[in-house]
C-alpha cells in the first residue's frame, strides 16, 4: 500500500475561536454525546480500497469524484493508476472534476491535464451516463464527500449512475465517507410533485445518512426506474457513528468553507428560492442572509463576483441582514432540527412580501412541498409548520433503520 494512502487527514484547523473549542472537546446537547474523531480514528472507505485491489484487477474502471475523492494529500484516481489498475474515465459532478464551478453553472466535458483520462459530466444536460460511456466499463467507483442535504446534488448524480449501472449490467462501489450533518433527521420528506434534480427520492431534507447507506436505501425502496436493482458493494468505513462529529479536510463545493456554513446550509440553502443573499459573493457564504430591503438586522454586506459565484445575488448592492458567525458554536448542535426562525424572520420584515418568494418554483423544489411556502405566507407557527411534516418524517425515520452501516445517532 501507498505509504500516502494510509490515513485521512483532518488537520486544518477550524476556524474561528469558537470552533476550535467546539473540535477540541465533547459536549452534551440535547442528551447526546457528540465526540470529534480525529486523524487516526476513522478510516475512510476509500483508505480501506487496498484490502480490495485484487478484485479490481483486470478490471475497466471509471471513477465518479471530484476534488474530495482524496486521502493523505493523494487523489483517488492517481491511486488507481499508481496501483496497475485499469482506469478508463472519470464521470465529474456538480462543480467539476476539480470543484471549481459555481453552483448551477454547466460542467463541461473534457480531459484531465494530469493523466489524460477522458472526463464526462454529469451536470448540465447530461446527468446520467450513457449506455455508450459505459461500454468499455466494468466496474464504477464512486468517491465522493456529501454534506447530509436533500438538495445537495451529489447523492441525486448517486441516484442516476445506480441507474445507468443497473440498465447496462455494471458493477458499482461506493468509497464510504461521514456525513458532516449525520448527526439528526429533519424536515419535510420530498412530495412526488417537486421532483427535480435537487432532490430525485423521498427523503428529508436532512437524511442523516451517508452515501453507501443511502445507495443501499435507493436499491432497497425501489426507487431507480422501474424499480431497477444496482450491483452495489458499500467500502465501510471504520470506527465512525452517526453521533461523531467529523470536520471535512476539504471544502466539498466552493461555496461551503467553514463547518458554520456546512451546519447552516441545510436551513439557509431555503433562502436560495427567495430574494435574500446568503452571502455568495463574499468571505462568508452561508454564513449570513439578508437584502438591502430587510427591516431588519444589525450586519451589512456587499455581494460582488469572487470564487465560486461569478454573477451572484444581488451583486454590488448593500445588503442588511444578519451575521450568524456571531452564534455559540453548538448552535446548530444544540437545535438539531431545520431553523425555520430566519426565514420567518426574512419574510416578516421584507415589505413587498408578494415578491419574497422567487416566481420559478425554486422554493418549492427546495423544500420538496409546496406546503411550507404557504405556510410562511399564512404566518403560521413553527410548531405547526413542524406538525405538518411530523408523520411523514417519522415514517423515513423508521424506514431508514434497516439501511445503518454505523452506530445510529444516540
Amino acid at each position: 500500500m501507498n505509504s500516502s494512502f494510509k490515513r485521512i487527514k483532518v488537520k486544518r484547523f477550524v476556524e474561528g475561536a469558537g470552533f476550535l473549542l467546539l473540535f477540541l472537546v465533547s459536549f452534551f446537547c440535547n442528551g447526546q454525546s457528540h465526540t470529534l474523531k480525529t486523524d487516526d480514528d476513522i478510516s475512510m472507505g476509500a483508505e480501506r480500497l487496498p484490502k480490495y485491489v485484487s478484485k479490481l484487477a483486470g478490471k475497466r474502471i471509471a471513477v465518479v469524484a471530484n476534488h474530495t475523492a482524496v486521502v493523505d494529500g493523494e487523489h483517488l484516481v492517481d491511486y488507481l493508476l499508481q496501483s496497475g489498475l485499469n482506469v478508463t474515465k472519470v464521470f465529474s459532478p456538480e462543480h467539476g472534476f476539480r470543484g471549481t464551478a459555481d453552483a448551477g453553472e454547466t460542467v463541461k466535458s473534457n480531459t484531465d491535464s494530469k493523466t489524460g483520462l477522458p472526463i464526462i459530466s454529469l451536470y448540465g444536460s447530461k446527468k446520467k451516463p450513457s449506455n455508450a460511456d459505459l461500454k468499455d466499463v466494468d466496474v464504477v467507483i464512486f468517491d465522493i464527500q456529501d454534506v447530509g442535504v436533500r438538495f445537495y446534488t451529489y447523492i441525486s448524480t448517486l441516484h442516476y449512475l445506480m441507474e445507468a449501472c443497473a440498465e447496462n449490467d455494471k458493477k458499482l462501489w461506493v468509497l464510504d465517507r461521514p456525513n458532516p450533518n449525520g448527526f439528526y433527521v429533519d424536515g419535510p420528506v420530498l412530495e412526488p410533485e417537486q421532483k427535480s434534480f435537487i432532490g430525485l427520492d423521498p427523503i428529508p431534507v436532512v437524511h442523516g445518512c451517508t452515501v453507501g447507506e443511502l445507495a443501499k436505501m435507493i436499491n432497497g425502496e425501489g426507487w431507480l426506474e422501474d424499480e431497477l436493482v444496482c450491483d452495489l458493494t458499500v467500502i465501510e468505513m471504520m470506527n465512525y457513528s452517526h453521533s461523531d462529529l467529523y470536520q471535512l479536510p476539504i471544502d466539498p463545493s466552493p461555496n461551503l468553507r467553514t463547518m458554520n456554513a456546512i451546519y447552516f446550509y441545510p436551513s439557509l440553502a431555503l433562502f436560495e428560492g427567495t430574494v435574500m443573499s446568503v452571502g455568495r459573493g463574499t468571505e462568508f457564504p452561508f454564513e449570513v442572509f439578508g437584502h438591502p430591503d430587510l427591516k431588519v438586522g444589525d450586519f451589512y454586506f456587499t455581494p460582488e463576483p469572487s470564487h465560486g459565484a461569478k454573477n451572484p445575488k444581488l451583486n454590488g448592492e448593500k445588503c442588511r441582514g444578519f451575521d450568524l458567525r456571531k452564534l455559540d458554536p453548538k448552535f446548530m448542535m444544540d437545535t438539531q432540527r431545520l431553523y425555520l426562525n430566519w426565514l420567518k424572520i426574512a419574510y416578516e420584515n421584507y415589505p413587498d412580501k408578494d415578491d419574497f418568494f422567487l416566481d420559478n418554483n425554486f422554493f418549492n423544489l427546495l423544500a420538496g412541498n409546496s406546503s411550507l411556502m404557504k405556510a410562511i405566507e399564512n404566518n403560521k407557527s413553527i410548531e405547526a409548520i413542524r406538525k405538518s411534516w411530523q408523520p411523514q418524517l417519522d415514517e423515513y425515520r423508521e424506514m431508514r433503520k434497516k439501511y445503518i452501516l454505523y452506530p445510529d445517532i444516540e
